[in-house]
């Protein structure tokens, strides 16, 4: 799909303002500062995406919100093991081995994957006056394809595009890459981009 500036500005803003909210909420959270770099925003299709999130086997943890009312379509945070390692110990204060299967901490990821979607969601919601509803947050860790499987399947028939944002940042001067996939479905996905002017499908 083709967007001209104004289409392409207003994801890159929804981008930085999501990121920034994002940021701030998790270096809160963590009671650590966070360096940001500047979130790569796109509209991608579906075969791109696994190769940006290292291949169809990587091991991913992932956390699902649902969206309804005026947008309706599937947001997903997704981080590697490591980066979740590191973010439970800050959040729990002592390493948690047993990953996304602990209660606990399945529980804290749900939060900041809830937290990190959510500075998304309502970044959409005040750059074009939609309002939106946010389910519970869903957390699983498997491979990149069977994660993907989930909005794939449930979005199949509506569109094959989505909203890939990239965040890096550094917290304690290590490096982390975080993905938010954002897959509106077909009605959602024209009110979006007529709200800034640009025809869907161009």
């Amino acid at each position: 799909m083709e967007l001209d500036s104004t289409a392409q500005d207003m994801l890159k803003e929804l981008g930085n303002i999501g990121t920034g909210n994002a940021i701030t909420a998790l270096s809160a959270m963590l009671g650590k500062e966070i360096v940001m770099e500047c979130p790569q925003v796109r509209v991608v299709g579906f075969n791109e995406v696994p190769d940006t999130l290292g291949g169809m086997e990587a091991i991913r943890v992932g956390v699902l919100v649902q969206t309804g009312g005026d947008i309706r379509g599937i947001f997903m945070f997704l981080i590697s093991e490591s980066f979740t390692q590191v973010m439970l110990e800050h959040l729990l204060g002592f390493p948690v081995a047993s990953g996304v299967n602990d209660e606990l901490a399945s529980s804290a990821i749900a939060e900041v994957g809830n937290i990190m979607c959510c500075s998304y969601i309502n970044a959409l919601s005040s750059l074009l006056g939609f309002k939106v509803e946010v389910s519970v947050p869903e957390v699983s860790r498997d491979m990149v394809g069977s994660l993907l499987s989930v909005p794939i399947i449930y979005f199949a028939d509506h569109s094959d595009n989505l909203l890939l944002i990239e965040d890096r940042y550094f917290i304690d001067d290590q490096s982390i890459v975080s993905h938010v996939l954002f897959l509106p479905n077909l009605e959602s996905l024209k009110r979006i981009f007529n709200a800034v002017g640009e025809p869907y499908g161009r």
